[in-house]
This record gives structure tokens, C-alpha cells and sequence, in this order.
């Protein structure tokens, strides 16, 4: 064991550990009972996305270790945006419509990983706008805003990629990881927090908040964050032809989700095994070893347990059964994405319409490259209307892996 605490043993083991701002002090924090971690999630949309599962599933860990994790729901800094490697800034919203997205987020997003409740170890969901919104602008730049240089602000990756690209950075922004930072030092004082977890991309925005409770109340505060995963041509994990992996089943289905860890890179299985699943290091090791087609019971094994943990495992199994219909069979799977529409309707808009592309130049890109096949018969045509009779159940294929079912209208 290279720690004396189980959790920073099971973060090393599965690949979540990138940064630390004092391991062996946090190693011996976590021996000495239960503490209080947390992360921030933005509410700028109605359902978190397969970026954010590295951090739901470090603070479920965290639950498991016998530990109290906090999720921070960005209610207030949701009103400026993160500006992090990003080259414009983010679409303001309204607190009407942020309030509506933390709702759907804590309905859809957390209870199936995390256990919610008034126990010592039950997770809490936390708004910052509670602290943040009733702040006065002249005092917390006196109490707060002394304690962070804008000398050190400039130096954090973040901040020079974006002056780099000549991207314009607002105040607003530029205020944002001082608002992030301020989070910390409260959560340190309501629920005596001790640790900031996230993707490595955060590393300046939480050393901030370790480093603001320091100077302003003498606290001893921690920072861990993960390595980013990226696709092995570099892309973010999280995201496809057709937008993001949500995590709510309202806004992707559980076997559209599915299908999205069917089709890991074959390089990746292991290391999504690893950090998305809670299978045995040793049934992940045995499965990460296969080789040529037998890597296929990796993945069936990866996408069913991350879509168990995600949706339940009634919406595993039923994932699973509809894709041995689909790519085993040769049928149809009672769970496909399902669109109904009248005789006539173009070819195009349907696939936009189930989010098959992102699209309709996307759409007819497909299709002129071979892509699309109705019935497993490839369609040539970019003007192609269905043509059937009401009542009529057609298969949609978009490439080798995504697939739906066409209904005709009665």
C-alpha cells in the first residue's frame, strides 16, 4: 500500500490521482476520521455530461471510505462562467433559469451514485449563490480580494492561453477564480471542508481556495486533482458527433449511453474500466488483458456497468438485451431512439431530429459518404423521403454503432 488512507489508495489504484497539494498531510487527515470533501459543478445546463463523471465518481469513493462529499452546485459562479482554456465567454444566464438546471441536475445526476441524507457520511448537495449573492463588492475586495495578486492570477495556464490567443478576458471572468477560491474558505467554515477535488484543468482555481484559507484564517486545506482523459487522437472525452454524453436519460437514452462506452477505443477499456466502473481491480485486470475479439467482452462488460451505476440496472440489462438484438441478431431492439413521423418526411431532418448528427450538412455529409442505411440497405440519395405505409417500423442506421427506429404515423 503506497498510503495509510483507503480512499488515496483507491484513487491511486484506479488511475484518479494527478496533483496534490500535500499528500502526506492529507494522507494522515483522512486516517483521523471522517472529513468533508467537495466539488463544484456548473448548473449552466438541465444534466451534467461524461466530463463530469471523473469527479461524481472520486467523491462516491470518497462516500464509500466512510467520508462526507459535498456536491457544490455553481449557482452563483454559474452568473459569470469559468473561463478556463475556453476563448470566448460563456452565454450569461438568468437565476430563474440556473435554479431550473440544479434541479434537473440533482433529480438525474447524483442519486445514483451518491447517498443523500442528514447521516454523518450522507452526501449534501450546496448552492454557492446562498453565500455568494449577498456579498458586498467593497468589502469582500478588502477582506478577500487583498489576498490574490494579479501578478500570480496571470501565470495560471488558464489565464495565459487565453491572452495568448488574444482572446478578450472580461473583469467578470477574470473574477471567477476568486469566486471560486472565497468557496472553499466558506465551505471550510459551514461543514469544516478540508478538500477540493476536480479535473487537472481546475489545479490553479483550487490552489487558490487552499491558499486564501491559509492567509485569511490560518487553515489547513488540501488540493487533489485528476488527469484529464482524452481520446487517443486528443479529443475531450464527453463529446460525439451528436453533442454531449448526458447523463440524464430524459436528454440521452440509457442505450444510447450505453453504446456510447460500447464503442470505447479498444486502447481505453482498461483505463475507463478503472475509473467508471467499481468491478475488482482483479476482474479489471483479467478483462484489460484480452486480446483481438475477445476485447468485445471488455467493452459489453464496461458499458454495462457504467450505464448500471448511471441509470439503474433495470436500464442495463434492457440496454443490453436491445444491442444483442441490434448487432447480434439482426432485429430490433425494444430500446432503440424512436421517432415517429409522416410518410414523406425528408431523410435529412429525421436524422438531425434524433441527434444522429449534429447537423443537416452534417446529415447529408453521411449520407454522400455511404453512411446511412434504411433496413440495412444504404441510402445514396440526400433527398430521400420516407415512403410507407402508416404503421410502418423502419431501422435507421448512422454507421457501423448508431442506430433508431423510424415509425410512421397512423
Amino acid at each position: 500500500m503506497k498510503y495509510k488512507s483507503e480512499f488515496l489508495n483507491i484513487l491511486d489504484q484506479r488511475g484518479f490521482i494527478h496533483q496534490c497539494s500535500d499528500f502526506e498531510g492529507l494522507d494522515a487527515k483522512l486516517c483521523e476520521g471522517p472529513q468533508s470533501a467537495y466539488i463544484g459543478f456548473d448548473a449552466t445546463a438541465q444534466s451534467l455530461h461524461v466530463g463530469n463523471l471523473t469527479g461524481i465518481m472520486m467523491l462516491r469513493w470518497f462516500q464509500q471510505c466512510g467520508h462526507k462529499p459535498i456536491t457544490l452546485m455553481g449557482g452563483g459562479t454559474s452568473k459569470i462562467g469559468d473561463p478556463s482554456f475556453k476563448d470566448e465567454q460563456r452565454k450569461l444566464l438568468d437565476d430563474a433559469t440556473i435554479e431550473t438546471n440544479i434541479e434537473h441536475i440533482k433529480k438525474t445526476c447524483f442519486t445514483q451514485f451518491l447517498k443523500y441524507g442528514d447521516g454523518k457520511t450522507d452526501a449534501l448537495m450546496v448552492n454557492n449563490n446562498d453565500w455568494l449573492a449577498d456579498l458586498k463588492y467593497l468589502d469582500f475586495l478588502r477582506d478577500y480580494g487583498r489576498h490574490f495578486t494579479v501578478n500570480r492570477m496571470l501565470s495560471f495556464d488558464s489565464v495565459k492561453m487565453r491572452l495568448e490567443r488574444e482572446s478578450p478576458l472580461s473583469l467578470l471572468e477574470f473574477n471567477y477564480m476568486v469566486m471560486q477560491g472565497y468557496d472553499f474558505v466558506e465551505l471550510h467554515r459551514r461543514y469544516g471542508t478540508i478538500l477540493q477535488m476536480g479535473g487537472s484543468d481546475q489545479w490553479g482555481n483550487i490552489v487558490n481556495g487552499v491558499d486564501l484559507a491559509h492567509k485569511s484564517d490560518r487553515a489547513q486545506l488540501f488540493a487533489l486533482t485528476a488527469p484529464l482523459l482524452t481520446t487517443p487522437d486528443g479529443k475531450k472525452m464527453g463529446k460525439t458527433e451528436s453533442g454531449a454524453v448526458w447523463l440524464n436519460a430524459a436528454m440521452l437514452s440509457p442505450y444510447d449511453y450505453y453504446q456510447y462506452w460500447r464503442n470505447a477505443d479498444d486502447a481505453m477499456v482498461g483505463t475507463l474500466l478503472r475509473r467508471f466502473t467499481v468491478l475488482k481491480i482483479d476482474e479489471i485486470g483479467r478483462l484489460e488483458k484480452l486480446q483481438g475479439q475477445e476485447i468485445n467482452e471488455a467493452k459489453k462488460a464496461l458499458a454495462f456497468e457504467a450505464t448500471r451505476l448511471c441509470h439503474g440496472a433495470a436500464a442495463a440489462h434492457e440496454a443490453q438485451a436491445t444491442a444483442q438484438k441490434v448487432f447480434e441478431q439482426g432485429g430490433i431492439g425494444g430500446d432503440l431512439p424512436v421517432i415517429e413521423t409522416g410518410s414523406g418526411a425528408e431523410l435529412l431532418d429525421i436524422i438531425v431530429g434524433l441527434k444522429m448528427a449534429a447537423s443537416k450538412g452534417a446529415a447529408r455529409k453521411l449520407i454522400e459518404q455511404g453512411g446511412v442505411k434504411i433496413d440495412n440497405a444504404p441510402v445514396n440519395d440526400i433527398k430521400y423521403a420516407v415512403s410507407a405505409p402508416p404503421g410502418t417500423e423502419l431501422k435507421l442506421s448512422v454507421g457501423k454503432k448508431s442506430h433508431a427506429l423510424v415509425r410512421v404515423k397512423k
